[in-house]
């Protein structure tokens, strides 16, 4: 391991940067240096821009990869190298996002989904809690039974995205599913351990690809991944009137104005209601009123 990059990491801990993110800031200085077979200490403006136009040119990376990019190489420089920010006038204005509303499933998808697409009671138990909780993929993967709050009747994240702990929800139903998927598997480390290593959780890669099985059995539309029970969740508690901070709380966003990506969701659910003026029958209304 080279010494920039043992202090690389060592600013990364000690900042408190999350795991997931410290793997793609590391990755993203590493393929800049493997890229002109130098150190990136040694790397000029020019080359430095050359780089970044050749990820957005040639590779096609999405405008959220080239972000992510961008930010781990301004990390690296600003505190290893300790070159200001300001300075690096080799980072362009971050790539804007095309805006993607969340796509969510009706509830009749999902009782087939978890019904017709999951004949096997692990993977109908893992997909349930992801959808039940609102959960992140990697945050159901790393769910142990000592998480699971009979009492209160609430399933305790832990660590999840941005190191954050929080509370979400444990309904009757979702425990019944955990009950009877707890007679046939058990484990003491962790509630979907790995198949071939119990003592490892299930891969994150396993559990979406348990996901698209189950959409293909099910013959439903894929609707963007596994996340979408995620965005399903979130939409379906504020199509039944939960309030959104208490949403935001459950999917543990920082941020309301991320939580509000639903309400766009359910907007569109909305205008596909009927009035109950249409239901009506104008076959016994007169087609005037009498205007005396």
């Amino acid at each position: 391991m080279t010494p920039l990059r043992q202090a690389f990491i060592r600013e990364l801990v000690l900042r408190g940067t999350a795991p997931r993110t410290q793997e793609a800031y590391i990755r993203a200085v590493y393929c800049l240096a493997k890229r002109y077979h130098r150190p990136p200490d040694q790397l000029g403006e020019e080359e430095l821009k050359s780089y970044l136009f050749y990820l957005a040119s040639e590779r096609k990376l999405s405008a959220s990869s080239l972000n992510q990019v961008v930010s781990g190489l301004r990390y690296f420089y600003a505190t290893v190298l300790h070159r200001s920010v300001d300075q690096l006038r080799f980072v362009h204005p971050r790539a804007s996002q095309p805006t993607k509303r969340p796509q969510v499933f009706s509830q009749e998808e999902l009782e087939r989904l978890f019904t017709v697409g999951c004949p096997h009671i692990k993977h109908r138990a893992f997909l349930v809690t992801v959808y039940g909780a609102g959960l992140r993929l990697n945050e159901a993967c790393h769910l142990k039974p000592e998480h699971i709050d009979r009492a209160r009747m609430q399933i305790r994240v832990v660590q999840g995205k941005g190191c954050k702990d929080r509370y979400t929800l444990l309904a009757p139903k979702l425990l019944e599913e955990l009950d009877n998927y707890g007679r046939y598997f058990r484990s003491v480390d962790w509630l979907f351990p790995a198949t071939a290593n119990p003592e490892l959780p299930m891969n994150a890669r396993t559990g979406q690809k348990i996901f698209y099985h189950a959409v293909q059995r099910a013959g439903l539309r894929n609707k963007g991944g596994i996340h979408s029970l995620r965005h399903s969740f979130a939409t379906h508690l504020l199509e039944a009137g939960v309030e959104i901070t208490i949403v935001q709380r459950l999917l543990g966003h920082s941020s309301l104005s991320t939580t509000s990506n639903y309400l766009h969701v359910r907007q569109e659910r909305v205008a596909q209601i009927q009035s109950p003026l249409q239901l009506l029958n104008w076959s016994r209304i007169p087609a005037r009123a009498n205007q005396g």
